[in-house]
């Protein structure tokens, strides 16, 4: 029996989101791992409105991750500093169901990335701080603390993701 995993991560937006997929399921195939991409449930949404597209797609992508066994996500920074707000929730529903989540990022730090996207941070009182004021956490992390903790680890790349995911859900 092939493990099922679901690929999260913004590749959805991506100019060509299905190459994308294929080149992720290719690398899952390498470890005997099904990969699952958001778009593999078929919606037709062209006939709903944004709203009811949108619960559509939520309700979708819910019903892939519990059909699969983990969770691979693609953690690189989207549209800022931090990683995809839906890849973030998508790691932290299939963390409270219990299961495994490996990311994948191959940035600099979360801290060193807000750095570079605020070009510079202010100190103050020790810490570094956005051009609001806001504290930037730095716990050498690649995203917020909760995100890179939620995980059982954050790898380099998704061929180390899905080795390692093979690993863990067989064990399972």
């Amino acid at each position: 029996m092939t493990i099922r995993i679901y690929l999260a991560g913004p590749g959805v937006f991506y100019p060509d989101p299905i190459a994308h997929s294929e080149e992720l399921k290719v690398i899952c195939e390498q470890y005997g791992l099904e990969g699952v991409f958001p778009m593999d449930a078929g919606l037709d949404i062209s006939k709903l409105g944004k709203h009811q597209a949108a619960r559509a797609i939520y309700e979708a992508n819910i019903k892939l991750i519990d059909s699969c066994a983990g969770v691979m996500a693609d953690m690189q920074a989207f549209r800022g500093p931090g990683m995809d707000g839906g890849t973030a929730f998508e790691m932290g529903y299939a963390v409270a169901k219990g299961l495994p989540v490996v990311g994948y990022n191959t940035q600099s730090t979360y801290l060193a990335r807000t750095r570079d996207f605020y070009s510079g941070l202010e100190k103050r009182a020790g810490d570094e701080v956005d051009s609001n004021g806001l504290m930037v956490e730095d716990f050498d992390l690649v995203d917020n603390l909760m995100m890179a903790c939620g995980a059982q680890s954050i790898v380099s790349d998704a061929q180390s993701a899905a080795d390692l995911l093979s690993r863990l859900c067989a064990v399972d």
